[in-house]
């Protein structure tokens, strides 16, 4: 496979995860937690960093692209540990929070305050890997797709 080859793959590997994400969010109406949304982030740049590889064929965008790919299983691996309860979670995350509510918010019995959504709880698994699990185990090969196309 030439390094294009390899790069799109890699691009659309983010473009497939970030797609399950939103899905998962507007479908089937799981709502994401903050540790979720963190993996997001580098599989967006590594998307645009595959576009860029693509038109300036810099092969260091490559390994910029593995970068990305890395530190969004770096984020599931740690959010995997927090759901384990291998490690504490951000404090944001694994308790109630009230962040930007105003005071009139919450002494109106009208306004309905939705639950955080926890990083400690698995809201979804498959064959007893959570959602931050899979995405760790994906990134990875993204990971492994990335360096070959720097390799190239």
């Amino acid at each position: 496979m030439t390094r294009s080859q390899l790069i799109l793959i890699a691009m659309l590997g983010s473009a497939a995860l970030l797609a399950g994400a939103f899905g998962f969010q507007y479908i089937g109406g799981l709502a994401p937690c903050q540790l979720c949304l963190w993996q997001r982030w580098p599989h967006a740049a590594a998307m645009l960093i595959g576009v860029l590889a693509l038109v300036l064929g810099w092969r260091a965008l490559a390994l910029f692209g593995g970068l990305a790919a890395l530190t969004s299983a770096g984020i599931g691996m740690f959010h995997v540990g927090v759901e384990q309860k291998w490690w504490e979670g951000l404090a944001s995350c694994t308790a109630g929070s009230i962040k930007g509510l105003s005071t009139a918010d919450l002494l109106n019995p009208n306004i309905v305050v939705a639950a955080p959504v926890r990083c400690d709880e698995i809201a979804w698994q498959l064959l007893g890997v959570s959602m931050a699990g899979w995405n760790v185990i994906l990134s990875l090969g993204l990971v492994v797709i990335w360096l070959a196309a720097a390799r190239r």
